[in-house]
């Protein structure tokens, strides 16, 4: 048997141990809709199933937490993909909790040791065996070094990168077969979603990406002032640890606690709302996982924020999009609304604009009955969403991961006051950004920055060329023999080998 055939063997086995755990959890809805050759559909109707109670989000979510880490965080990514997997499904995954029993204390102690290259007892006056939370990627003890500072250290599960990749290599082999199998797919792209996702775990399970987003982060939230973010002590941290300083506060959804403490809710939402702003518009760097749990505030009334595993970004032209779009949106022009879509590149120019405007007006004309406090941009830009996957909008991946930051930001709004709406607080600071950025200062701003970026296309091509005609990259070359050849239908073998596989393994 060839290496080749042996890799395909081991993501056969490792497919058929996963299909019999979403069998155990009747959550094999999703194969019957997928138009499945033969003999595939005859190995998942070998399976042995369970009827289980509950919607189909929930069984999904709870065979994801059987099958581990990695498909609690894929669940998670999967979370803000409603395009895929449909409203309902999303909103049961983004349920999923990253909590999983610890690792034993000695084993984090031996990566701390071979990371930093010394012993703990060394490095540390004190280190708590019992770590504080357990996630799926890693744990966290607090520490006392030998200057005196109370410190947080996270430590990466051991093995943690072995599985990850085993699991990665399966979804990209399943994502390339859904692309061949069904073309009308390509448009969520689904490979696409894979290798995003493959890359934020590959951040997360390097410990220094962490901590040099975690300092970014605070130099950003320096100039604002609304939010502190703990330091990264560097002689501390290494691929597999991070040592931060422990901060000490209330979590922000705990609102009888920060009451009883003295602090004023309102004015804790004012810095929210303002620090989220700052984020995405100002900076376009922003905490992508911000629930209660990764937000607290300080005994001085100031917002901490923890955990800069996930964080994402948005460029200048998608802000600029985002802004267009939701003032249009408030000033009730549905044309300019689907215009800026249009102009985005976003829907294709053979789509009806006016058409499309419409639909627009039909998501943003109910708003204008409710009051301020009841009024949701995080479910405005979902439904806007849906509604583009009717006019063949591709996927953005960064505004689903933007949209799902922002239900979570309204969510700790309404937890702090469900009278209060959480944009309107900052559409002061909105609107200024806009006026900068939409006058004629700002259109002299990005008319410079294409010219300069269209020199630099320019002065490439020139270099590629060459007497002997045109010079390609040697990684372009390389990426172009790797490009598998397009091809119909499914491998029968393969699919003989996944029934004969389940025969055995069921029996």
């Amino acid at each position: 048997m060839t290496k080749k055939n042996k890799e395909a063997m081991k993501q056969l086995l490792h497919l058929l141990h996963i299909l019999r755990v979403l069998a155990r959890h009747d959550a094999l809805f999703f194969a019957e809709r997928l138009k499945l050759p033969l003999p595939a559909r005859a190995a998942l109707f070998l399976l042995p199933r369970r009827k289980r109670k509950g919607r189909e989000g929930e069984r999904l979510a709870a065979a994801f937490t059987e099958l581990g880490p990695f498909f609690i965080k894929f669940g998670q990514a999967l979370s803000v993909r409603s395009d895929v997997v449909g409203e309902d499904i999303a909103e049961d995954l983004s349920r999923l909790q990253d909590r999983l029993p610890s690792f034993p204390a000695t084993e984090a102690k031996a990566t701390i040791a071979r990371e930093l290259g010394q012993p703990v007892d060394a490095l540390f006056a004190e280190f708590e065996e019992v770590p504080v939370a357990a996630a799926s990627i890693s744990q966290v003890h607090f520490a006392i070094d030998k200057q005196g500072n109370k410190l947080a250290v996270k430590v990466l599960r051991p093995g943690i990168e072995a599985r990850f990749a085993r699991d990665v290599a399966l979804l990209r082999f399943l994502a390339r077969r859904a692309d061949k199998r069904r073309p009308e797919w390509r448009r969520l792209k689904l490979r696409q979603v894979v290798d995003n996702f493959a890359q934020t775990v590959s951040v997360e399970m390097d410990l220094r990406m962490e901590a040099a987003a975690a300092c970014e982060f605070c130099d950003n939230m320096a100039q604002g002032g609304y939010m502190l973010v703990p330091a990264v002590h560097w002689n501390l941290t290494a691929r597999r640890v991070l040592t931060l300083e422990r901060i000490h506060g209330i979590s922000i959804d705990d609102v009888a606690v920060l009451k009883g403490a003295g602090h004023d809710a309102d004015a804790v939402l004012r810095k929210a709302s303002a620090a989220f702003f700052q984020q995405v518009f100002r900076d376009g760097f922003f905490h992508a996982d911000l629930h209660p749990g990764n937000l607290f505030v300080g005994e001085d009334g100031g917002l901490i924020a923890v955990d800069f595993g996930i964080m994402a970004r948005v460029d200048r032209r998608t802000r600029i999009f985002l802004a267009e779009m939701l003032k249009a949106f408030l000033d009730r022009d549905y044309t300019r609304v689907a215009e800026v879509h249009f102009e985005a590149g976003y829907i294709p120019a053979d789509q009806d604009v006016l058409l499309f405007a419409q639909a627009c007006r039909a998501i943003g004309e109910p708003l204008f009955g409710k009051a301020q406090k009841d009024i949701s941009l995080a479910h405005l830009l979902a439904q806007l969403f849906k509604v583009s996957e009717d006019f063949q909008m591709e996927t953005q991946p960064q505004l689903l991961l933007l949209q799902k930051t922002m239900m979570l930001a309204e969510g700790v709004g309404r937890r702090l006051n469900p009278e209060v709406n959480f944009w309107e607080l900052s559409r002061p600071l909105i609107e200024e950004w806009m006026r900068a950025n939409l006058g004629m200062r700002g259109q002299a701003k990005d008319a410079l920055a294409e010219m300069r970026e269209a020199m630099g296309k320019l002065r490439h091509l020139h270099e590629c060329i060459t007497p002997e005609g045109l010079r390609l990259h040697p990684d372009t070359v390389r990426a172009l023999k790797a490009e598998p050849p397009s091809g119909k239908g499914w491998n029968w073998p393969f699919c003989g080998a996944m029934l004969l596989a389940v025969v055995i393994l069921s029996s």
